[in-house]
């Protein structure tokens, strides 16, 4: 039998103490993996539903085939696994600036972890998701290959945010270059733990169109009460020319 608690991995990053847990739940009785930075809580396996809506909302707005996504934060790996039971994907790169996460899924500590590296379609990448937007973008090959997809589950909200590095990611000129880094038609998908911002919603609206804040509820057995997360969509204008 299992302990009811385990602290599985742990490793100091450059924002800060990470570590990965596995606990028995006394409220449902499941078994339950965390991710914390510190004291904050980055990812559970209790609460995925919104996770994985991202990634199937986004991936909704597309047509076609031979789709490629990036997903930026790897997190537990929900809203990854979520894109590749897609089977119009034809790649998906994953962007962690946690190299101790990359390496818990690479080494099989994660449950989802043997299903993400068994995927020939999905590259785990260790890099800064905020810093790439800003520059060259998200293709490991240097080719400057856009994306029919970004996905992006990191900071907690646009105003709660892991690190300060992050924060012009959310201003108009961020917007912009993220959009840059979308083929026309393509989706951006942002997972905000807040209810709807009207502030970021007009910023996502001064760069995209059919912009749209969608609220998931799920149920939290902890507090006995429905609990909501918000899931921002905008697609990048087809080019009238």
């Amino acid at each position: 039998m299992r302990a009811r608690f385990e602290e599985l991995a742990w490793a100091q990053t450059p924002i800060g103490e990470v570590s990965l847990r596995r606990r028995r739940e006394p409220v449902t009785g499941t078994e339950v993996h965390e991710v914390k930075l510190g004291e904050e809580f980055l990812m559970s396996s209790m609460f995925t539903v919104a996770e994985e809506e991202l990634a199937r909302l986004a991936l909704a707005r597309l047509g076609g085939r031979d789709l490629r996504v990036v997903v930026g934060g790897l997190g537990l790996g929900y809203t990854a696994r979520a894109v590749l039971e897609d089977d119009r994907v034809a790649e998906l790169v994953v962007v962690d600036a946690l190299e101790p996460v990359i390496a818990w899924h690479q080494q099989g500590l994660v449950p989802l972890g043997p299903v993400l590296t068994a995927d020939p379609r999905c590259h785990l990448v260790h890099g800064d998701f905020f810093a790439m937007s800003a520059a060259g973008g998200f293709d490991p090959d240097g080719t400057g290959a856009l994306a029919d997809a970004v996905i992006v589950d990191i900071d907690h909200s646009p105003q709660h945010l892991l690190a300060d590095g992050s924060s012009s990611f959310y201003r108009r000129e961020g917007t912009e270059a993220l959009a840059g880094h979308l083929r026309p038609g393509g989706v951006y998908a942002l997972w905000s733990n807040d209810p709807p911002d009207e502030s970021y919603l007009d910023i996502l609206r001064s760069v995209f169109t059919d912009v749209v804040a969608e609220v998931v509820e799920f149920p939290n057995p902890l507090q006995d009460r429905t609990a909501t997360n918000t899931v921002y969509l905008a697609t990048r204008q087809v080019d009238q020319r």
